[in-house]
């Protein structure tokens, strides 16, 4: 087992200048990953010690699956809510976007900043999904379904 170790090291030390090139963590993990499964595919034919490897990882894979909240595991994004709320009777009253964020706060654990909705919004308005208005009151803009 130590010698595919050690064949695994030697092959993640050749290829580690490649991979700290990029400047996203993400895209590192994301290379790396790809790579070693790649290169336990590759030994699973010649060796043992790959079949051990393999169960491991795919052990933490289904491990996750159980966990409705863990962290592969992502809440809806923005504009998935928005849209969601463009289907229902959300819209039929004017939204100020400071209303929209605490309602999406309140109703989908979704802690959004009203800049992360602006655009969103603007978006659906200029597609004329959503009406923009300017209130009389405080002289900002509301949403209302068209």
């Amino acid at each position: 087992m130590s010698k595919h170790i050690e064949k695994l090291k030697k092959q993640l030390t050749e290829i580690a200048e490649v991979v700290n090139a990029f400047k996203s963590e993400a895209v590192q993990l994301k290379i790396v990953d790809r790579l070693l499964d790649v290169l336990v595919d590759f030994d699973k034919a010649d060796t043992e010690g790959a079949d051990f490897l393999i169960k491991k990882i795919h052990k933490k894979a289904d491990d996750t699956e159980n966990y409705p909240f863990s962290q592969n595991r992502k809440k809806p994004g923005a504009t998935k809510v928005l849209n969601q709320l463009l289907g229902g009777d959300f819209f039929h009253t004017a939204r100020s976007i400071s209303s929209i964020a605490e309602f999406c706060k309140e109703n989908f654990d979704s802690d959004f900043k009203t800049s992360e909705l602006s655009g969103i919004l603007l978006k659906l308005a200029n597609e004329h999904k959503l009406r923009r208005e300017r209130s009389k009151d405080n002289n900002r803009f509301e949403y209302v379904a068209v």
